[in-house]
């Protein structure tokens, strides 16, 4: 349960310090697609004998690399060549999978092994979620500038589609690390949730990478006491707690939450 508590409450920390860039530039689904593509770099790497975090790193950074592609080469919209190709690449896993004879349980790649993690797992969960939360937080500057004003980021010298390119690098390589533990599956909610109930609570950037680490850290404590004693999937307990709390900021939010936005006229009178 210690070592569950401390590599979920790492690989929550990367994932919700993602999960605000990819709130903000408007792309919750490619963190969908890469989470999906990765499958089948997995069992290739187990087919030839590479490590599996190498293949689906790969498979993962080529299907966010085809979408970029696609895009700049056609008159499809972004989200539709994301559905496109993660849906395929998942397709393609999936038949090699079956093809392929192996020892790996589907489940464990689908939603994660959190409580079951071997030793050399969790040191590769924590070098990839280190590594990944020190590059973002030190380029956390540029990356915002690229967000927030592409073109100022365009006038000071800094390359755009460098910097998306760095950005889905780092997403890929959270989306390895967070794979142990969550599953491709659940790790989507992981990089969406915890930002999307940031911005709901605050207006300061910076006060949302903090807000948003908090909430995923203690959702995914949280989550972990919850299922010992629910005897449930630990990684569904997690993201249905970090559900939980954006419903609340959804509702109750300062300024901005549904019942707290209810004009005070609406209060019943004697007319």
């Amino acid at each position: 349960m210690l070592q569950a508590f401390a590599v979920g409450a790492l690989v929550a920390a990367v994932c919700a310090v993602l999960s605000c860039f990819l709130v903000l530039r408007g792309w919750s689904l490619m963190g969908d697609a890469v989470s999906h593509a990765v499958l089948p770099g997995i069992v290739v790497a187990y087919a030839v004998g590479l490590p599996l975090p190498v293949g689906a790193f790969a498979s993962g950074l080529l299907c966010a690399t085809a979408t970029g592609w696609i895009k700049r080469h056609t008159r499809v919209k972004e989200d539709t060549v994301m559905g496109v190709v993660f849906t395929g690449l998942f397709a393609l896993g999936l038949v090699l999978y079956t093809k392929t004879p192996s020892e790996l349980h589907l489940d464990h790649i689908l939603f994660g092994n959190l409580l079951g993690i071997e030793p050399a797992q969790l040191r590769q969960t924590a070098v990839l979620s280190l590594i990944v939360l020190a590059v973002v937080i030190a380029l956390r500057r540029t990356f915002m500038l690229a967000t927030f004003d592409p073109s100022q980021a365009r006038a000071l010298g800094f390359s755009i589609r460098k910097l998306d390119t760095a950005l889905l690098v780092l997403l890929a390589l959270a989306i390895v690390a967070a794979l142990q533990a969550v599953g491709i599956i659940l790790v989507i909610a992981m990089l969406v949730t915890p930002g999307a109930t940031a911005f709901l609570l605050v207006r300061s950037f910076d006060r949302m990478l903090v807000v948003a680490t908090a909430i995923a850290v203690g959702s995914t404590l949280s989550g972990i006491y919850v299922s010992y004693f629910a005897n449930a999937s630990s990684a569904a307990c997690i993201v249905l707690v970090q559900a939980t709390v954006f419903v609340a900021a959804l509702c109750f939010a300062p300024g901005k939450g549904l019942l707290r936005s209810v004009p005070p006229t609406t209060n019943f009178t004697e007319n």
